[in-house]
């Protein structure tokens, strides 16, 4: 699949089915996922980092010297999964950890200097593309959007733990 690219929903080759709303929307899903993490790699040898890791910079610029676990919390993922991604902006000088005055134990990011000029750079990022489609949209499109993604977000994570939906 590598090197496909659908700019609109084609019509199924002859002899081919048309997928259906599941499979479609899987279909389109993957399609998401597959330029994410082209533009990602594009990102890391235009602009120096990573998608992912422009997200980090980009939430430690707005909510102004959070913690590692807030910064989880905000992404949803486990404090694990993010300490890879903090270590790599650490070692790059986009990011310094210090330890909170309030609380020693835990510690605070913030952007240094060269973080800064990153996350004010926009131009190439998947960040862009994302603003100018939700432009595109109107609110109340993207009020939709985003309430069918947070819905689909919600049902893979409860299907990830193996448990039962709720809405089953």
């Amino acid at each position: 699949m590598k090197g496909t690219r659908r700019k609109n929903a084609q019509p199924p080759p002859n002899g081919q089915r048309a997928l259906g709303e599941v499979l479609g929307f899987l279909q389109l899903l993957w399609d998401i996922s597959h330029e994410l993490e082209s533009i990602s790699k594009r990102m890391r040898a235009s602009v120096g980092v990573t998608g992912p890791q422009r997200l980090v910079l980009r939430l430690v610029a707005h909510y102004e010297r959070p913690s590692p676990g807030e910064l989880a919390r905000a992404l949803r993922v486990h404090p694990s999964s993010l300490t890879g991604v903090l270590r790599r902006l650490e070692r790059a000088g986009l990011i310094r950890r210090v330890p909170d005055p309030a609380d020693g134990r835990r510690a605070i990011v913030s952007l240094s200097a060269k973080g800064q000029r990153l996350n004010d750079h926009q131009e190439g990022t998947a960040e862009s593309a994302v603003r100018r489609a939700l432009k595109a949209l109107g609110p109340s499109r993207t009020a939709t959007a985003r309430t069918v993604l947070r819905k689909l977000a919600d049902e893979l994570a409860v299907e990830s733990r193996g448990s039962e939906s709720p809405t089953a």
